[in-house]
């Protein structure tokens, strides 16, 4: 009897082992996936997808979430459905310009003089860390676009509070050691020739050029 078992043993050993080895070999045989990249952003984001994504084709897949972020209480509300279940290697994400705004009691944009801001610079801050927080959960590589500037004249909005609100977020990113894509620096030069007359929104080539400084900083944060 004892031989018996001892035979029995020895060969389920064997199996085991041949079965792992067919695991292992399986494993290594599979190709890997292409690296996964989520955009959260306003309508500026949805404007610069659609080149971004061109540029990375066959580097990554590249997904924004459904329609437009807006402020940051609105992220925090819905960033758990964004995420999903997927395993995202690369998270770009943005709110600001909605923060940022005037409205009146009913939310309806207004000029500054006839509203309050949706967000003070002190709630933004506070919201953009819970974002933060969470998204550093997902184990993504994680970069922040600050605010593209406001021109003059644009409705509803102060030219001056995007630095405000930049200069906020940016010790929030340094914190909890996010990468930084400063779209603000990046536009603000060539603000003329790129964006819209007095509108927070860019031209066909204005979108073309941020899409280049996004997908290279997306590129720099994609895995070896």
């Amino acid at each position: 009897m004892g031989a018996r078992i001892t035979g029995w043993a020895i060969l389920l050993t064997i199996l085991s082992a041949s079965l792992f080895g067919c695991a292992a070999h399986d494993s290594s045989a599979t190709p890997n996936r292409p690296a996964r990249v989520l955009i959260i952003g306003d309508s500026i984001s949805i404007g610069y997808f659609e080149p971004t994504k061109q540029l990375l084709e066959g580097k990554a897949e590249v997904y924004h979430n459904p329609g437009n972020a807006a402020h940051t209480r609105n992220g925090l509300a819905h960033l758990d459905a964004w995420l999903g279940d997927t395993s995202w290697d690369v998270i770009h994400f943005n709110h600001g310009l909605h923060d940022l705004k005037y409205v009146n009691a009913q939310g309806d944009l207004v000029s500054p003089d006839k509203g309050t801001q949706l967000m003070s610079v002190d709630e933004y801050a506070r919201n953009l860390e819970q974002i933060v927080k969470r998204l550093k959960q997902t184990r993504a590589k994680l970069i922040f676009a600050t605010t593209t500037p406001v021109p003059d004249g644009a409705a509803g909005r102060v030219t001056g509070d995007v630095e405000r609100y930049n200069r906020a977020a940016l010790p929030i990113m340094k914190r909890y050691g996010v990468r930084v894509n400063d779209l603000y620096t990046f536009a603000l030069p060539q603000l003329g020739s790129i964006q819209q007359p007095h509108n927070v929104h860019f031209t066909d080539e204005g979108y073309r050029l941020l899409a280049q400084q996004v997908a290279n900083s997306i590129l720099g944060a994609l895995p070896k």
